[in-house]
């Protein structure tokens, strides 16, 4: 799982291990037991070509390709450590991303800042999810298969973990139970179901059914909503709606 071919390259992941999301599992009596064993592997910045390089590059725009073998955390399924994002440039509200599972089936939790909102959207292969501004996400893999997703973003910021961290996880965890809240929070909203978006929806991202979105890049002004939010807000707003 450490290498992946891609554009003729072989490339190697960013891993992350159970001990990097310690902060953030659910079950922290299993934990405790637990050996340091790998969750996921991630490969940044891929192209399929130079040329793909040098358009990427050329629009500040990053195409990444995320791996998680099917794994339990206890009694809690495996997942990503969740994060936020910055602030885009003259916006008053976060970068979003644009995310496509290639394989498996994944399930997104998603929370916006103010904790008025959180939402699930259960995903399969060929399905694409838009991570809205102000919206932090984890990524969980409830299958017994590889989930192999990729994702659109903008090249130019970080990603915020701290507050997942300081709150011990999302706002809820999955298990095997079901979904469990997190007490810390103060205040947690009900958590509503999404369904991934329909030819309509995926019309309005610059997607078409069927087929991947990774020539996208050669249309960049249709990805416009990853730069420019603030532009862009009735379309997300659609996007969340049941």
């Amino acid at each position: 799982m450490d290498e992946l071919e891609f554009g003729g390259q072989i490339r190697r992941p960013d891993v992350r291990r159970l001990y990097d999301l310690n902060d953030v599992i659910c079950d922290k009596a299993w934990l405790a037991k637990a050996e340091n064993f790998p969750l996921y592997y991630m490969y940044r910045d891929l192209y399929l070509s130079k040329a793909d390089k040098d358009r990427l590059m050329d629009q500040d725009l990053r195409y990444d390709i995320t791996i998680i073998p099917p794994k339990m955390l206890g009694r809690e399924y495996v997942k990503t450590a969740g994060h936020y994002h910055p602030q885009a440039p003259g916006a008053s509200v976060s970068y979003p991303e644009l995310y496509e599972v290639l394989e498996g089936e994944a399930l997104y939790l998603l929370q916006n800042k103010d904790l008025s909102d959180a939402v699930v959207i259960y995903a399969s292969a060929g399905d694409r999810v838009l991570v809205p501004p102000d919206y932090g996400h984890v990524t969980v893999n409830r299958s017994n298969k590889t989930l192999k997703m990729s994702n659109f973003v903008a090249r130019r910021f970080s990603s915020i973990y701290e507050p997942f961290k300081e709150m011990g996880g999302a706002t809820y965890f999955c298990t095997t139970e079901g979904f469990v809240e997190n007490k810390k929070y103060p205040r947690i909203p009900e958590l509503r179901r999404v369904d991934a978006p329909d030819s309509r929806k995926l019309k309005a991202l610059g997607l078409t059914k069927g087929k991947e979105m990774y020539p996208l890049m050669k249309d960049v002004e249709s990805l416009d909503y990853l730069f420019h939010p603030g532009e862009h807000m009735d379309l997300f707003t659609e996007f969340l709606q049941g």
